[in-house]
C-alpha cells in the first residue's frame, strides 16, 4: 500500500527548499558575480534550520533510512577526510559542512516522500519556477534574458541558461511521471510538461534538450513497456539495444560530423581544452585529488587553477563535467565510489520497480539516466548545494529503504454485507476508491 502524503505546510517548506536548491532568483539578487558572499550564507541559515526541523518531525520515518544513510556517510567521511591533504582546508570544511546538510535534507526526502509524492512534489515546484521564470523574461528581463554571452537567450531565474534548462529537465520528467502514473488528476501535470519543455527550448541548451528527451524517453518508454504486454516489451527492448548500438557506433566513428549537424565545435566549446589540462594535474595527484572544494579557488588563491586558466586562455569556472572534477577534488576514490552508488541505484530501482515503481511512472530511472548524462557535461556530482546532488542522494535512499507496512494508508473498516476491494485491485489504484461492480454479491 502506498504512503499518505505529507502535510501541505510539510510540501510547501519543501518546495522553498528545492528552489533554493536550484540557486532560483537568490544568486542573480545576492551575488550578481557569483561570487560567495557572506549575504548568501546568512540566507542559508533559516533553510538549514528548517531541515532539522523538518528532520526531527519524521523521525519515526528516518529512521528506516538506515541503508541510505549509511551511502551518504561514506560519501561525507571521504571528503571529509579530504581536509588533511586539501590545497584550501578552511574552505573544505565549510563546504563539507553544507554537503552534509544537503545529505540530510536527501535522506529526508527519499524517507518521507515515497511512492508518487516526491515527483508531484517536484513538478509542483518546477511548475511555480517555470512561471516565476516567464515573470523576469518578460515583466524584468535585466535577470530573465541573457545580454552579452548568449545574448537573446532565456535563462530565467537563475545566472545562466543552462541552470534553467537543468531545473526544467527535472520538472519536466516529474510531470511525465505524474501523467503516466494512475492518478486520474492530469490537467496540472500536463500544464507542467508543456512549460519546462518549453522553457528547456527556449534556453537552446543541446545538453538540456538531450537530457529532456532521455528523462521523458524513460518514462515513456517503462510506461508503454508496461501496458504492451510481454511481446511487445521483447520487441521494444531488442529495438533500444539496437538503437543505443547505433548510436554509440555513429558517435565513435563521426562524433565530429554529429557535433557540428548539432551547431557545436567539435571542442565542445573549449571544454576539451579545459578536459585536457584537468587530466594532467589529476595524473599530479591521482588517488586524493586537492581537496573537497578546494581546487577551483578564486584567481591567485589555487595555484593549481590558475594552471589551468593560463593553459586554456580563460578564467575557467569549473571543469564542466562531473566526474573530471570529481577526480580532481577527491582522485580516483571518489570518482569510484560515486559511480558505484549511482549504478546501484539504478540496478536496485529496476529489481523493485513492480510496486510503488511502477506508480510513479518510472520516474526514478527517468531522473538517473538525465542525471548521468547532464554530469558529463556540468559539473553536478557531490556539490555542496545542488538540486540534481540531492535528487540522486534521494532516489538512492528510496531504492535502498526497506519495504514496511507499518505506515501503509489505513482500509476503511470492514461492513458487514458491504463490498470490499480486493487487495491486488486496490495496490493499482492508490488515488481513490474502486467503484462497486454492478454484479457484486451482497
Amino acid at each position: 500500500m502506498i504512503e499518505p502524503a505529507p502535510n501541505v505546510w510539510e510540501r510547501g517548506l519543501c518546495i522553498v527548499l528545492i528552489a533554493m536548491l536550484t540557486g532560483a532568483l537568490i544568486g542573480p539578487v545576492f551575488a550578481p558575480l557569483q561570487e560567495e558572499t557572506p549575504v548568501l550564507r546568512l540566507v542559508w541559515l533559516p533553510a538549514y534550520a528548517a531541515i532539522g526541523g523538518l528532520i526531527l518531525f519524521r523521525m519515526n520515518r528516518m529512521w528506516r533510512a538506515w541503508p541510505g544513510a549509511v551511502a551518504i556517510v561514506l560519501l561525507i567521511g571521504l571528503t571529509f577526510a579530504s581536509k588533511y591533504w586539501s590545497i584550501d582546508p578552511a574552505t573544505t570544511s565549510r563546504r563539507v559542512i553544507a554537503l552534509t546538510i544537503s545529505g540530510a535534507f536527501a535522506l529526508y526526502l527519499g524517507a518521507v516522500f515515497r511512492g508518487p509524492h516526491l515527483p508531484r512534489l517536484l513538478m509542483h515546484a518546477a511548475l511555480l519556477m517555470a512561471v516565476g521564470s516567464l515573470i523576469m523574461v518578460f515583466a524584468f528581463p535585466a535577470i530573465g534574458v541573457h545580454h552579452q554571452e548568449n545574448a537573446g537567450l532565456w535563462r530565467g531565474l537563475w545566472y545562466e541558461k543552462n541552470q534553467m534548462g537543468a531545473v526544467m529537465v527535472i520538472g519536466a520528467t516529474a510531470a511525465a511521471a505524474c501523467l503516466a502514473s494512475p492518478d486520474p488528476r492530469r490537467l496540472l501535470p500536463a500544464i507542467a510538461l508543456a512549460l519546462s519543455s518549453g522553457l528547456v527550448l527556449a534556453t537552446q541548451s543541446k545538453t538540456s534538450l538531450l537530457c529532456l528527451m532521455i528523462g521523458l524517453g524513460m518514462v515513456g518508454g517503462f510506461w508503454a513497456l508496461r501496458r504492451g504486454g510481454p511481446a511487445f516489451a521483447v520487441v521494444a527492448i531488442w529495438a533500444a539495444v539496437v538503437a543505443a548500438a547505433a548510436g554509440i557506433w555513429i558517435w565513435e566513428s563521426h562524433s565530429v560530423a554529429v557535433l557540428e549537424a548539432l551547431g557545436k565545435d567539435p571542442s565542445l566549446t573549449g571544454r576539451t581544452d579545459i578536459w585536457d589540462a584537468l587530466m594532467r594535474k589529476v595524473a599530479d595527484r591521482p588517488w586524493t585529488g586537492y581537496g573537497y572544494g578546494a581546487f577551483w579557488g578564486r584567481e591567485g588563491e589555487s595555484v593549481p587553477a590558475d594552471w589551468v586558466r593560463k593553459e586554456t586562455g580563460w578564467a575557467v569556472p569549473s571543469a564542466h563535467n562531473g566526474w573530471i572534477d570529481l577526480l580532481v577534488q577527491l582522485g580516483w576514490p571518489g570518482a569510484w565510489l560515486v559511480g558505484g552508488l549511482i549504478g546501484l541505484s539504478g540496478l536496485v530501482t529496476v529489481l523493485r520497480a513492480t510496486g510503488a515503481g511502477m506508480r510513479e511512472g518510472w520516474w526514478s530511472l527517468g531522473f538517473l539516466a538525465a542525471f548521468f548524462v547532464l554530469s558529463l557535461s556540468e559539473s553536478i556530482l557531490l556539490t555542496h548545494q545542488s538540486l540534481p546532488w540531492v535528487l540522486f542522494l534521494a532516489v538512492l535512499t528510496r531504492a535502498l529503504m526497506p519495504s514496511s507496512t507499518t505506515e501503509a494508508v489505513p482500509l476503511a473498516p470492514k461492513r458487514r454485507g458491504a463490498y470490499q476491494t480486493p487487495p491486488r485491485i486496490a495496490a493499482q489504484y492508490p488515488y481513490g476508491p474502486v467503484r462497486r461492480p454492478p454484479f457484486a454479491v451482497r
